[in-house]
């Protein structure tokens, strides 16, 4: 049998340290610390574990270069690998699902220390609200008390005696626009949003404007967002739940034909599957929309190979998209929001996403506000909830 080592492996030798009570009863500092090597693959699903003959042995074989597996002495540590799929067989059934995920990652361009941050970062099943509430961190005075004080909120680089100070300019309209921006964490669920007004923002925040077409094979679109390279790799999966005329569910946008492609409902109703998306973020789950910001890697990386700076320009334009997302609902008087703190494991599920290949970055939001502000949102200068005497 052939075997090579995988495509992206890391091995990183964490320690770990739990109470000891032998310890401290023997007069020691009461600590067990123990050291493990964990090796990091782009193509698994989590962090394994391995022992020096393990370690040496991935170390000694090229991740490209086929060799015959007898070349190796230890056959014990050579087939324990291989179950892991740390090591790659050239053929046969046995470990053809890790030689195929191994394939992927190798025809997907991926830099490696960005495959396995992106790999290793995606949440599942996470109640991220629930987890701030039971370690007090949901609200900045309790983030205060546990964390201290935080960095300074400008930096000085300058004695204030040689700054130049700047004319202040009076504001415009969009200056008045930019004012309104805030993040809605109340949305009136109750209430639908129109066709005509769901239609508007996704027009302008995902919609192709025009097309270059190169050849057959090879178009790039012009959108009100910029993207790295001109690419504009990101594409936005739908939970749409009170929009008028359009069936709750979930959607695929086509940004050339300004369409809805419907897809498969999740595996549990609409609401419970927002509400897991959001990793429990309540405050965001009762939008009329979720825009779901999934990257095509294959898009940035055909141009971008191997590159270290792919993945950030991917984020990159995670954040534009949101930024036009905010505007355009500012500008038609709805509430809007954007959220990285995402469970991407069950959304690539329930979307049939693979995770190499295309995958969430962040959920987007928008819909009516609510009347009253029931979740405290950060609005310091009252440009969406004024002040009633009673709050004075």
């Amino acid at each position: 049998m052939r075997i090579r080592r995988c495509a992206i492996v890391f091995l990183e030798p964490r320690e770990e340290v739990a109470f000891d009570l032998d310890s401290l009863l023997g007069g020691g500092a009461g600590l067990r610390r123990t050291r493990r090597w964990l090796a990091l693959a782009a193509h698994l699903d989590g962090e394994v574990e391995v022992d020096a003959a393990q370690r040496e042995c991935l170390g000694r074989l090229s991740p490209v270069a086929w060799c015959e597996c007898d070349e190796l002495a230890d056959a014990e540590t050579v087939d324990r690998l291989l179950a892991l799929g740390l090591l790659i067989a050239q053929d046969g059934p046995a470990h053809a699902a890790h030689r195929e995920r191994d394939e992927a990652v190798r025809a997907a361009y991926w830099w490696p220390p960005a495959a396995i941050a992106h790999r290793l970062g995606r949440w599942h099943g996470l109640d991220s609200a629930a987890a701030m509430e039971t370690g007090q961190m949901s609200t900045a005075v309790e983030i205060r008390r546990k964390l201290g004080a935080p960095p300074a909120h400008v930096i000085e680089r300058a004695a204030p005696e040689s700054r130049q100070r700047l004319p202040r300019v009076d504001d415009n309209e969009f200056d008045r626009l930019l004012a309104r921006r805030a993040t809605c964490r109340n949305f009136d669920a109750a209430r639908a949003l129109s066709q005509p007004v769901f239609a508007r923002m996704l027009q302008r925040v995902f919609a192709a404007q025009a097309q270059v077409r190169i050849e057959d094979d090879t178009v790039f679109l012009k959108k009100h967002t910029p993207s790295g390279g001109g690419l504009h790799a990101t594409e936005a999966y739908l939970i749409v739940r009170n929009v008028e005329g359009v069936a709750p569910g979930l959607y695929h946008y086509h940004p050339t034909e300004h369409a809805l492609e419907p897809m498969p409902p999740p595996g549990q109703p609409l609401a419970e599957f927002a509400l897991c998306a959001l990793a429990g973020q309540h405050w965001f789950a009762d939008a009329p929309v979720l825009a779901v910001l999934a990257p095509r890697y294959a898009r940035s990386f055909w141009k971008y190979r191997d590159h270290a700076k792919a993945y950030r320009a991917l984020v990159l334009d995670v954040g534009h998209l949101s930024q036009t997302l905010y505007l355009s609902a500012t500008e038609q008087g709805l509430g809007a929001f954007v959220t990285s703190a995402i469970n991407e494991v069950d959304i690539e599920q329930a979307f049939g996403f693979d995770p190499l290949v295309e995958g969430p970055l962040a959920i987007c939001g928008f819909g009516w506000r609510s009347e009253r502000m029931r979740i405290s949102e950060f609005d310091p200068t009252e440009e969406v909830w004024k002040k009633t005497p009673e709050q004075d």
